[in-house]
């Protein structure tokens, strides 16, 4: 039974170690922010990081993933603080969605290694497909999250999980909540 920690806790996968990490993920771990996307490794909605480096988890199997370290965009920053999180919101850089915790993942490897990259650089770590094309969106929200982990700016655009949409409309002026009347 294949072994690893997962976003900073032991687990241990009673499954074929031949099953690709991303299924050990969504239906054993139940971590879905890990999207299915294609299964080939062409889209990168299922990147992860694993021991600091952006893989497709589902090119990856958990005998391959054993003793390693996987971080999943659960794992990121339960608060939605990490800078990619918050520069994505702030430049919104998110359309529909599905794409994007790859996408954040992705970026955030990138930042580790190099938290000032170039457009080019931005462009080749990111190889995620994005059906709405926020690429443009993406390649500024990325250069932002740098300057905020290089702490030359700050963001405070995403509200905490499990705030109320009254507290939220009141830490996000772009919010509004609908009265009883509006539907």
């Amino acid at each position: 039974m294949p072994r690893m920690t997962v976003n900073g806790r032991p687990v241990e996968f009673d499954m074929d170690p031949q099953t690709p990490l991303l299924w050990a993920l969504r239906d054993a771990a139940n971590l879905t922010g890990t999207k299915y996307g294609c299964g080939t490794g062409d889209c990168g909605s299922c990147m992860v990081i694993v021991d600091g480096e952006a893989l497709r988890s589902c090119l990856v199997t958990i005998a391959e993933a054993e003793g390693r370290f996987v971080t999943t965009i659960e794992g990121l920053a339960r608060d939605r603080s990490h800078p990619v999180q918050q520069a994505m919101v702030a430049e919104q850089a998110i359309q529909c969605g599905f794409c994007t915790p790859g996408i954040v993942m992705a970026a955030s490897a990138l930042l580790r290694k190099n938290a000032a990259p170039s457009k080019e650089e931005i462009e080749t770590a990111i190889p995620n497909l994005c059906r709405c094309g926020v690429y443009p969106r993406l390649v500024r929200a990325i250069q932002r999250a740098g300057r905020v982990a290089r702490r030359q700016e700050r963001i405070s655009a995403a509200p905490a999980p499990g705030i109320s949409a009254e507290d939220a409309a009141r830490q996000v002026p772009a919010l509004r909540v609908p009265q009883d009347n509006e539907e």
